[in-house]
This record gives C-alpha cells, structure tokens and sequence, in this order.
C-alpha cells in the first residue's frame, strides 16, 4: 500500500512545539495550500488549510526554522484519526504525519522582505537559515582544460 503525501504551502500559524509526557517532541501547524485550479462561479482559486503534525527532529527543526507567512514543502503520510468530543460526540479529523519539511521560498525572497524570524534573535534571514547547499561555487573557480582531447573517460 502506498500513503504519500506532498504539498507546498504557507503556514498560517507559527509551529507549535510541545513535548510528551516521556520528552519526545511534537510540532504541530497549517498550510494554506491553493488549488491549482480556478472555482467556475468566482474565477479564484480554493484554498485549503490542512493540519500537519511533525516528530521529534523533524518537530525541532521546524519549530526552530519556520513561521506564518513562510512557504515550506511537507512530505509525509495522510493520517485519519477518530476522537470524542466534550459532547460524547464521536469525530475524525485528518492530518499530515510529516516526515520532511523544506524551505520553499526562494533565498531572494527571504533577502528581499526584509524579514526577520520570531525565533532567531532578529537575525536577517541569511543568517538565521542553514544553507540548502553544503557550498557555493564561484564563476571564477571554473576553467577550460588545456589538454583535452575530446574523448570521453568511459
């Protein structure tokens, strides 16, 4: 059986992290993700609010990294759980188990709003934010070789 869930998104609230009674931590928020398609009757697009719920490193970090307004990609899986209100009434609720998040703005964005994250010190985003790339390569450190012969290696 296959259950794979992918959606790019804004979140619409700061993540909420919260520990277990035995420590593990949870991180909780929503995506605002819009439709692809346009409504016949309004001509705007739909958009709709899903639940993610992330764990243990994947809670730290995000709680650590994101806030509302911010873009992110979530992979995971789709989880329906069954519940009782304070009614005795029975209800399902659906949510993203995440099993990664990414950041889905692009650096110029980030650089460009002149934004700074709730969680970083007031620290511009460029230095609050890991590097998606291990290192950056400069025009400069690429260069023709001399002795090329035109024939492949393999």
């Amino acid at each position: 059986m296959l259950n794979q869930v992918v959606l790019m998104g804004r979140l619409t609230r700061d993540p909420e992290l919260r520990r277990t009674p035995n420590g593990t931590p949870v991180a909780s928020f929503t995506l605002a993700v819009e439709r692809d398609f346009s409504s016949r009757e309004t001509g705007e697009k739909q958009t709709d609010f899903i639940d993610i719920v992330a764990w243990r490193h994947t809670a730290e970090f995000v709680s650590k990294y994101f806030f509302k307004g911010q873009m992110a990609a979530v992979t995971g899986r789709l989880q329906i759980r069954d519940w009782t209100d304070r009614d005795g009434g029975k209800r399902r609720s659906a949510e993203v188990v995440a099993e990664n998040v990414y950041f889905a703005d692009s650096k110029r964005a980030r650089e460009d709003s002149g934004d700074y994250s709730p969680r970083s010190g007031n620290l511009p985003f460029e230095d609050s934010y890991p590097s998606s790339a291990p290192f950056s390569i400069g025009e400069s450190e690429f260069s023709e070789l001399d002795d090329d012969d035109g024939d492949l290696p393999f």
